[in-house]
């Protein structure tokens, strides 16, 4: 007898789920955790096959797919269903797609920050830096595709013509330094400064968390907030302050304290009353070194830093630690290289935000895959490939969802073996021309709509 009843076929989808894709996650994402979060969000839904769970799941194997479609997606969750005496969905991904829709993106937004929480509390005390949390912050662009809806909340740069480019956003995300998971993000217009997408990140530091940036984010103001959170930040000193050593109190070699006062006019970003509150002066600290490795472009550099005691942080370690900002720089490119977050594929402004953060998600399950891999194993979970531990994961999933539990748990052993073999050896110091070897179609930019192009091509 057959049994097509809903709620047996989306039993049936969540223990495929979760012996297959959520078995390698399952510590960092229990099931147990996304239904207290949905409880807590007072999240109703009726009974469908696609309910938050399935939908979650099916949009986490989605992102982390190659092939990104719906369609893939639907598919996936029919092969699922196929042996099981059931009936089988529609090919039709409209379903799935309503169920996205219905996603909350709390919800979304709830799971990533507890995935970023659960793994930051697997860090040891060696792997701290002199004790401290340490948080790297950086900027990026994402593009997604031109609809009405997009234009109008993230619209393309004013130098296209419209029909002629794509929505951009801005974000900016804060990564720990310790596990290499994304902690909090931030999305805006395309011409918003990193320090108003930054100001934004800030309430989710921690107190005695180190902030780690680039000198975009060198503001007395930014500064000094960041005090009062009880954090502390390294950055680089913003081009337009003049770095000279004769001025300041001299600690060391090329290190000082020196008093920034407060700017005459208040800033962009900043209204009349927090600029008010600010002091009138600030301590910071400066330290100055050059970098002489052949190939490198910069040459000269000068870190500011809150950190004024130079017994437990001393020059050499933040010139160590400055030197590891390159790691967000890296996050950043397997976020949108290695799991093609770059290009985005939703259609309106709250589905690009979901898939944002379901990209995230995906991608600090797969840093926890790697901690779990290099704790278990003893090699660094900072130096397995991210795109190694992808493509084994993505193959192993078919020999966990046809095992036994007992085999299940050898697999995953197994699994984790095989992810400390691909190690990224550390190599400081590397130059490589910056230069493409490979040319680009000779393909001319558009210019017109391409409704106006092809009513061209049919009266030419």
């Amino acid at each position: 007898m057959t049994i097509t009843t809903v709620p047996n076929r989306v039993k049936i989808l969540k223990d495929k789920f979760t012996q297959s894709w959520g078995l390698p996650f399952q510590e960092l994402l229990p099931e147990s955790e996304i239904q207290k979060i949905i409880d807590e969000l007072q999240i109703k839904f009726r009974c469908r096959l696609f309910d938050p769970f399935v939908t979650l799941w099916a949009f986490l194997s989605q992102v982390l797919d190659v092939d990104k479609s719906c369609h893939n997606a639907v598919s996936r969750v029919i092969a699922y269903l196929v042996n099981e005496d059931v009936k089988i969905p529609s090919t039709d991904s409209s379903a799935y797609c309503q169920a996205r829709s219905r996603l909350p993106e709390k919800l979304l937004e709830k799971l990533f920050g507890m995935t970023a929480q659960k793994l930051e509390e697997k860090v040891i005390p060696e792997n701290l830096w002199c004790g401290r949390h340490v948080k790297v912050i950086d900027g990026s662009t994402v593009s997604m595709p031109d609809s009405i809806e997009n234009q109008a909340a993230y619209p393309q740069p004013s130098s296209q013509k419209p029909g002629c480019g794509f929505p951009i956003a801005k974000i900016g995300v804060i990564f720990s330094l310790a596990t290499g998971a994304a902690v909090a993000l931030a999305i805006d217009v395309l011409n918003t400064h990193d320090l108003k997408l930054a100001r934004k990140l800030y309430p989710f530091l921690n107190p005695l968390d180190v902030l780690l940036g680039d000198r975009a984010f060198c503001a007395y103001a930014d500064l000094i907030l960041i005090k009062n959170l009880g954090c502390d930040a390294v950055f680089r000193k913003h081009q337009s302050r003049k770095t000279t050593m004769r001025k300041g109190k001299i600690i060391g070699e090329s290190d000082k304290f020196v008093f920034w006062h407060k700017p005459k006019k208040c800033p962009q970003g900043l209204n009349e009353s927090d600029f008010s509150a600010l002091p009138s002066t600030l301590i910071v600290r400066e330290i100055y070194y050059y970098i002489i490795i052949p190939g490198f472009r910069t040459q000269q550099v000068s870190l500011i830093t809150t950190l004024l005691d130079t017994t437990n942080y001393s020059t050499l370690e933040v010139l160590k630690l400055y030197g590891e900002r390159w790691s967000v720089e890296l996050n950043l490119k397997h976020l949108k290289t290695t799991l093609a977050m770059d290009v985005l594929r939703c259609k309106t402004p709250s589905m690009v935000r979901k898939e944002l953060y379901v990209y995230l998600l995906a991608y600090n399950l797969l840093r926890g895959l790697m901690w779990s891999a290099g704790t278990t194993y003893g090699t660094s979970p900072l130096r397995l490939s991210l795109q190694g531990t992808r493509h084994h994961l993505e193959n192993f999933t078919t020999a966990l969802l046809t095992a036994s539990s007992t085999q299940r748990d050898l697999i995953y052993r197994s699994l984790l073996k095989v992810i400390v073999h691909k190690s990224v050896p550390a190599r400081p110091g590397r130059a490589e021309p910056r230069v493409r070897k490979r040319r680009s179609k000779a393909y001319p930019l558009m210019k017109k709509p391409r409704r106006e192009l092809r009513r061209q091509l049919q009266t030419a």
